[in-house]
């Protein structure tokens, strides 16, 4: 039977690892008989909701702003009239159009009843091309007039007034689509290093809402200047209760391990090197180690310790230097 234990390390990940709940073999007095723990590190950020793109809806022409009809936080639909272009330079312009086409109608007409004596079938051709294509741009005029929303979603922001005279390609309404929300996050250090695709994990929103499964779809692979990569998670669930500027912590799962963990006291720094005394049947030996991540009482041995061996808890700074203590420390 396993005990879980989960420990936080250096406030930013946090381990968790199985504690046998009893030992077959006692250890001697004073040491501990390392065993195998499995650890899953979690590694943390802050991160806030965010749209993944916006869409800006463009003045087609030029013109004046009329039966503006939404706000900022509006909920809108596909396709659905958010104002209209008019005035002055846009009436000329959709007649000048309408002038187009239909003189290039009338070109049409003559031309096909020219043929085929005084005109070939190119020139019909030709007439028929002028045609379709003064249609098309009176069209696209007219459709210029109508602003509609090429997309479902709320409307962030609105740059424009009732009147107002705008250019062509003017911003005018901000919309964030629909179900297109998802989370950024920034990791430092060495943890830059350990997050990829596909990690799975969860955010916690800082008002106490229930945490969100999620998982990480895009690594950006560029640091900031703060030294902070960025990367993008999506929601494992459908429908998330999200919203965007929603801030919280957001906790990645890393691969489990299994190492060996001694307590933190059974670890000694000597000439810039981590030893453990281990104790055999005749003596204690120096044994150098090489740490792992590690919190309060407990530290994950990466390398130099195998599972079974007696390590020295008790005193055991002052017995690997024991020599020293005999000729230094004065007599009592």
């Amino acid at each position: 039977m396993n005990i879980i234990v989960r420990v936080a390390i250096s406030g930013f990940v946090l381990f968790c690892f199985a504690m046998p709940a009893e030992q077959t073999v006692a250890a001697p007095a004073g040491t501990i008989k390392v065993a195998l723990h499995s650890f899953t590190p979690e590694y943390y950020a802050y991160a806030q909701v965010e749209p993944q793109r916006v869409v800006v809806v463009k003045a087609a022409t030029t013109g004046v702003i009329a039966a503006l009809r939404v706000l900022p936080g509006e909920r809108v639909h596909a396709g659905e009239a958010l104002a209209k272009l008019t005035g002055p330079d846009y009436r000329t312009g959709l007649a000048a159009a309408l002038a187009r086409r239909n003189a290039a109608r009338s070109n049409l007409a003559v031309t096909q009843g020219n043929y085929p004596q005084f005109s070939s079938a190119q020139d019909v051709s030709n007439a028929r091309a002028a045609l379709a294509e003064a249609q098309s741009a009176l069209s696209r005029l007219r459709t210029a007039g109508l602003l509609l929303a090429p997309v479902g979603g709320i409307v962030l922001g609105v740059a424009v007034a009732n009147g107002e005279r705008v250019a062509a390609e003017q911003s005018l309404i901000t919309l964030q689509p629909s179900r297109q929300l998802w989370l950024r996050a920034a990791y430092y250090g060495a943890d830059v290093g350990a997050i990829h695709a596909d990690m799975t994990g969860k955010f916690s929103p800082a008002d106490g809402s229930p945490p969100i499964p999620v998982k990480v779809a895009t690594v950006f692979g560029a640091l900031a200047p703060d030294g902070g990569e960025s990367i993008g998670l999506l929601a494992a669930t459908p429908a998330p209760a999200w919203l965007n500027g929603q801030f919280g912590t957001v906790t990645l799962n890393g691969p489990t391990r299994q190492l060996v963990a001694v307590p933190t006291r059974a670890l000694i720094l000597d000439r810039g090197r981590w030893w453990v005394l281990v104790r055999t049947p005749r003596s204690l030996r120096p044994q150098q180690v090489v740490p792992g991540p590690a919190h309060g009482w407990q530290t994950f041995i990466e390398h130099g310790l195998a599972p079974g061996v007696d390590v020295v808890v008790d005193n055991a700074y002052l017995k690997f230097h024991r020599a020293i203590s005999k000729n230094y420390t004065p007599p009592d």
